[in-house]
């Protein structure tokens, strides 16, 4: 069973961003989204997500049209994209804690494992606000440590990170797929990942 694109193209503010775009994910792979700025990566990924509908083609959960039931699509992917979306006036465990709840997966010690994973322990108890940009990051990757919902779609998740995050964050997806999640990411480094496919948008012209 398969998370499917078929034949995808998508207009963005009148203009043709891309056309005739085919992916198949199927369990336990990622799909890097690579190519230059402006070829339609974010757009993709947000109509992987189900956030924009396609001009043209159709997007399958394991056959099953994802805009049939657009509550049921969201309810089972994770979308972390250009904004942190970090309460500033909580502190960073408080943040965790509510995406944690809102997930509605709460375990004991998820909040605290996830936090010393990313580094982040010495700064539970402070405000978000006081957040180096590097911090923001890691704490928006913290969620990745506590989802267990089967479809990610990462937008330039690498950015702003160190080596060290970095290497938690390949661990995190390296993880996510050994557990049958499926990866959508979007990029334009040189991000590898096993078990991986890439598909690569040239824009139009």
């Amino acid at each position: 069973m398969s998370f499917i694109g078929h034949d995808l193209s998508c207009d963005r503010g009148g203009r043709h961003v891309f056309d005739h775009v085919n992916f198949n994910v199927p369990e336990g792979v990622a799909l890097i989204i690579s190519g230059p700025n402006g070829s339609g990566k974010t757009s993709l990924l947000r109509l992987a997500a189900g956030l924009v509908r396609p001009t043209t083609g159709k997007l399958t959960w394991d056959g099953i049209c994802v805009f049939g039931d657009p509550g049921l699509h969201a309810s089972r992917l994770h979308f972390i994209g250009h904004l942190d979306a970090i309460k500033p006036a909580l502190t960073v465990e408080a943040n965790l804690q509510f995406w944690v709840r809102l997930q509605g997966r709460e375990r004991p010690h998820t909040v605290e494992k996830a936090l010393e994973r990313l580094g982040l322990s010495m700064v539970a108890k402070v405000p978000a606000n006081t957040l180096s940009a590097g911090q923001r990051r890691r704490l928006s990757l913290a969620r990745l440590a506590t989802s267990r919902l089967p479809l990610w779609c990462l937008d330039e998740p690498s950015v702003g990170l160190d080596d060290d995050a970095n290497s938690i964050l390949k661990e995190l997806i390296n993880e996510h797929q050994a557990d049958n999640g499926r990866v959508l990411l979007a990029t334009h480094h040189n991000f590898k990942l096993t078990n991986s496919v890439e598909l690569r948008l040239v824009g139009e012209s």
